[in-house]
This record gives C-alpha cells, sequence and structure tokens, in this order.
C-alpha cells in the first residue's frame, strides 16, 4: 500500500524547524496551535488520499507512540490496517470524518482533533470515563456571595481562616498586578487552597505566573523534548524545565492543590509544577492529563488535524500525558453533597489546619 511523505518540501525542512523550536517556545502556551507546513499535493483529494496523509503525518509527527506502545499496546501500523479496510473513493465526507476521527480515537489524546465545516472530531474519555468529583453546588456553598474575582480567578477566606483561589482556566490572562490583588489580600491566612479541578487548560505562561507565586528560588519542575526526525523515537535529549520565582509577592506557607479528572493540558502541567514543591501537597483525583504541546497541519482537502507534538515530564523523568496521581486520593461520596460537604475541600483543610 502506498503511503508517502506529507511533509512540505521534504522531511529536511521540517526537521530544521523543529531542532530551531526552542524550549522557550514550547513553554508558551500547550493550547498554542503551532501550525506545520504540510504538502498535500503528493495526495489526493480523494478519501483514499486524505486517509493516507493523516496516516502518515501522525505517524511521523505524534510523539507518544512509544509510550503508548507500552502503556497499552498501540501498534500504528495496526491501526492502519484496521481502518484502511473501510476506506474507499466512493463514500462521502461524513463517512470519512468518521473513520478518521476512529483511528485518531486510538491514540487515546486530548490534544488530537480533526476539525472540518461539519464537526470537530475529539477524544474526551479522559475525563467523561470518570466520576467528575467536583460539583458546582459545593462550590457556590463553599464560596458563598461575598467573593473576590480578578483576572478570572475567584477567591475569599474561608471561616477557618484558610485561604481559597478557584481558578477555573488558564485561557484568562491574569498580570502580576492581579496576583499582586490576590496574594495580599489572603496573606494572613494560615494555609491556601488552590482549586483547579475543571481546568481543561489554557496558556501555559500563565500557569507558570502563578505557580512562581509559590516557589523561592528557580527551581526544577520537570523536561520537554522535541521531534527532530520522522521516526517514532527521533527526539532531541531531555532539556530541562525550570520554574522561576515572581518578583512580586510569594506565598511561602502551606498549600494543597484540587484536582480531579478533567484537570488537562496547562493545567495538568501547573499540578506537575506544584508538586516538585516541598510546601503543597496535591489533593483529590488523578489528572486528566495532555503533556504533549500541540501542533496543526492540513490534510488535502483542507480538514485540520492537531496533534502532540512535544513531550512534557515531570522533575523525575515520568512521562505526564495520562496525567499525574495526587499525594493523597480523595473522592466526593454522595453522603457527603447530601450534606453540602466537599471531601475534597475538607481534606485540604484538615492538611492545612495540622
Amino acid at each position: 500500500m502506498q503511503r508517502r511523505n506529507s511533509i512540505a518540501v521534504g522531511w529536511h525542512k521540517v526537521k530544521q524547524a523543529m531542532i530551531a523550536l526552542s524550549f522557550v517556545i514550547c513553554s508558551i502556551s500547550l493550547s498554542l496551535t503551532l501550525t506545520s507546513c504540510v504538502d498535500t499535493e503528493e495526495y489526493n483529494d480523494t478519501p483514499t488520499g486524505n486517509f493516507e496523509a493523516l496516516w502518515k503525518l501522525m505517524d511521523e509527527h505524534y510523539c507518544f507512540f512509544d509510550y503508548k506502545q507500552q502503556e497499552y499496546g498501540l501498534d500504528w501500523n495496526a491501526v492502519y490496517n484496521k481502518y484502511k479496510v473501510r476506506i474507499n473513493d466512493n463514500m462521502n465526507s461524513t463517512q470519512l470524518f468518521e473513520v478518521c476521527c476512529d483511528m485518531l480515537a486510538e491514540l487515546r489524546d486530548g490534544h488530537v482533533n480533526l476539525s472540518s465545516a461539519m464537526n470537530y472530531g475529539r477524544y474526551w474519555k479522559w475525563q467523561e470515563a470518570y466520576p467528575k468529583n467536583f460539583s458546582d453546588t459545593l462550590y457556590r456553598h463553599y464560596m458563598g456571595t461575598d467573593y473576590r474575582i480578578t483576572g478570572g480567578l475567584y477567591f475569599r477566606v474561608l471561616d477557618d481562616n484558610i485561604g481559597y483561589i478557584y481558578c477555573p482556566s488558564f485561557e484568562s490572562a491574569f498580570g502580576e498586578g492581579n496576583l499582586d490583588e490576590v496574594f495580599a489580600y489572603l496573606t494572613l491566612c494560615r494555609g491556601l487552597i488552590v482549586d483547579i479541578r475543571n481546568n481543561g487548560g489554557g496558556d501555559l505562561t500563565m500557569a507558570e505566573r502563578l505557580a512562581g507565586r509559590f516557589v523561592q528560588q528557580r527551581t526544577l519542575v520537570g523536561y520537554m523534548q522535541h521531534k527532530t526526525g520522522p521516526g517514532h523515537n527521533d527526539f532531541s535529549s531531555k532539556e530541562e524545565w525550570y520554574l522561576e520565582p515572581s518578583q512580586n509577592i510569594r506565598w511561602n506557607k502551606k498549600v494543597c492543590v484540587l484536582t480531579n479528572r478533567s484537570v488537562y493540558s496547562a493545567a495538568n502541567a501547573f499540578a506537575v509544577m506544584m508538586r516538585a514543591l516541598p510546601n503543597v501537597t496535591i489533593v483529590g483525583d488523578q489528572t486528566g492529563g495532555g503533556s504533549g504541546m500541540p501542533m496543526s497541519s492540513s490534510l488535502p482537502n483542507g480538514w485540520s488535524v492537531r496533534y502532540s507534538a512535544c513531550p512534557m515530564y515531570d522533575k523525575d523523568g515520568r512521562n505526564t500525558e495520562f496525567g499525574i496521581t495526587p499525594n493523597i486520593s480523595v473522592g466526593l461520596s454522595d453522603a457527603s453533597i447530601a450534606k453540602n460537604i466537599d471531601d475534597i475541600i475538607e481534606k485540604a483543610r484538615e492538611i492545612l489546619s495540622q
């Protein structure tokens, strides 16, 4: 079966571009979609041509093949054979889109998406297949009505003098001035809860900016790699990822970070950074993951495909694509919910009160 290279003007230019992609650029945002130039002229704009272009594109640029082969036996060549038999040039666009999305779902990656005018292909089982461990009703109960809002951050002092910050997303930009207001307001609290449950990510710069308020010196928090060739193992050496302390107000007392399965991408990176700090305890459920910086390319028919290109690791060199486990695992119980009690928040308050 013919599976020809789909990369613009040859792989060597992509290689040069990827080598030039520094760690600083990769750190800008896990949700930032970079564009990889793809030569679709080598594939016909037919169902067969688009399928071949998609498979080859992923084969040469996706960054987690070996890791996922180890984790659950992914075999990308076997995936090709499985879905190729469903492709024929008489099928319509809807049918082609369905087959392509089914093939991409084999990667089990929330950063892998296929976009067309008619639909947006996605894999969300990283959160949908697990308990939510978050309740909007309980959140409103704990926040009350006298909370403050700045830069997309919601915060208040709980009745036991423990500070509480809810960060639902890193898509909202908050500046150093916003964070100064938050930490000045909470400065007399004996401990702090940072709740990132349901945070699906956004701008990694925002995650680093917030995490920088909890570190007192330049600290190694992880590593990153980038692709250097078309092979599944063609990567640069691991580049060190450091968290820089903020030059403004910093927090040096105990902190609990609350997580659930809906913590993804830049929020997952925030949990990775915070777990590397000595005064931080991660409480709740395992995060959803999403540790690959995404890039995007297009198929001959104009559909856009996004995929993980740069893997990230924690400070111990462990892959965090499938999330990180909390220091203390806690879930919400139905009995507690009926009593307006959030078990995860209460465990954090217990830890901070010790």
